[in-house]
């Protein structure tokens, strides 16, 4: 089942399993057009031979933002390891030229160095490094600022006053480069965007009288998308006059919504859709032409502010032919209970099939009585309560 579907390739699939598949069926999964946009928005690109790759880190900062966490989290910690490194050999070689570390280990059998140093006039550039590993604790002291009190800087040696600054300067770039990397990485927009949903299906029915190419689109969130906008794009194989292939054209196709034009007030789930004219790409596409085979592709593309974090997000998602429902509605999830409006999730995706003519968007309009010959569903009538009301006062005959 998972070979006939694609998942996994026909060699990995037991013998007798791939016998029982026909031959001209096992390979039909594997027909079906590659998605340039998938369902969750990321885009089915791979850029290969890039011979320029300098040019990624002349923008240090977004190439590390687009990094994942753990490459992240491995550049950071060399980072630092590689600055306590530098800085903690610097303060040794510091030590070492002013004879700090001969000085501390002739003292090291009198008792405390310090009292030592104090009792023989000797100022060390730092106190109590007398090798390698206590210059790298130093190094860890200055740059994080820990300050444990049992090394630190003199007045002795003016290069030991001069290390110690470069070294708090690289702490605190490092720091800042850090913090804002993590704060971009957990605030991007993409983030927002796993909220914004869209129907798994697209539909082609009737709306006063023409076809129309539908989707529904929701907010999960309570928070708003401010000026919120959705544009749909068809991408597709094309071949010009002249006889270039363009294998991906993009063409923009409007589309209208409730709220007319291309913004949008998502504060409840809308139905997106486009009237296919005669200036629509799906001018010609009919039934027949709404299976995996078709070289079609329609790209919907929802962006807007975050109305906490002004950030401007964008959600993607893609509709290939056969995501295309040919025929149907999608129910309404909208009621009013209790004085407000609430919205029912679990119906946002269903649709339900309804009288459509069987024909594409020309042939529609060029004759308009196939139309007249479609057994339209009547209209809905809304449910209203009917109230008895009791008269106040009664009518009697005179008496005669």
């Amino acid at each position: 089942m998972l070979s006939r579907k694609g998942i996994i390739p026909e060699e990995y699939v037991l013998t007798r399993l791939a016998e029982d598949v026909p031959e001209h069926a096992r390979y039909r999964a594997r027909e079906r057009r590659a998605r340039f946009v998938g369902k969750n928005g990321t885009c089915n690109v791979a850029h290969k031979n890039i011979r320029e790759q300098g040019r990624f880190l002349q923008d240090v900062f977004t190439t590390l933002v687009d990094l994942k966490w753990p490459h992240t989290l491995i550049i950071f910690t060399m980072t630092f390891l590689c600055s306590w490194l530098l800085f903690g050999m610097t303060w040794w070689l510091i030590a070492f030229a002013h004879g700090d570390l001969d000085h501390s280990t002739q003292l090291q059998a009198g008792g405390s160095q310090r009292a030592g140093e104090e009792a023989s006039g000797f100022v060390p550039c730092v106190t109590s490094i007398h090798s390698f590993t206590s210059a790298f604790l130093f190094s860890i002291e200055v740059q994080v600022t820990i300050g444990f009190g049992g090394r630190m800087v003199t007045e002795e040696c003016p290069t030991a006053i001069l290390v110690l600054i470069v070294q708090n300067i690289v702490g605190l770039v490092i720091n800042a480069i850090m913090l804002g990397c993590i704060f971009m990485k957990t605030a991007q927009a993409h983030r927002r965007a796993e909220t914004l949903i869209f129907s798994k299906h697209a539909v082609i029915a009737l709306r006063e009288g023409r076809l129309c190419f539908m989707l529904r689109v929701g907010d999960l969130r309570k928070s708003m998308i401010i000026s919120a906008t959705i544009r749909m794009q068809v991408v597709k194989k094309t071949t010009s006059l002249e006889g270039e292939v363009v294998p991906l054209n993009q063409i923009d196709i409007q589309m209208e919504n409730p709220v007319g034009g291309s913004n949008i007030f998502l504060v409840s789930p809308l139905l997106i859709y486009h009237v296919i004219d005669k200036n629509s790409p799906l001018y010609d596409i009919s039934p027949l032409h709404l299976n995996h085979h078709e070289d079609l592709e329609v790209i919907v593309i929802l962006e807007g502010v975050v109305e906490t974090t002004g950030i401007t997000t964008q959600a993607r998602t893609s509709y290939l032919a056969d995501e295309i429902l040919w025929g149907q509605r999608f129910v309404p999830i909208v009621a009013e209970e209790d004085g407000r409006y609430s919205v029912d999730y679990s119906k946002f995706g269903k649709t339900v099939k309804v009288p459509t003519p069987s024909c594409t968007a020309r042939q529609l309009e060029e004759d308009r009585s196939i139309i007249d010959s479609i057994p339209l569903s009547p209209k809905s009538t809304s449910r209203k309560r009917s109230f008895r009301l009791k008269p106040k006062f009664t009518i009697t005959d005179e008496p005669s």
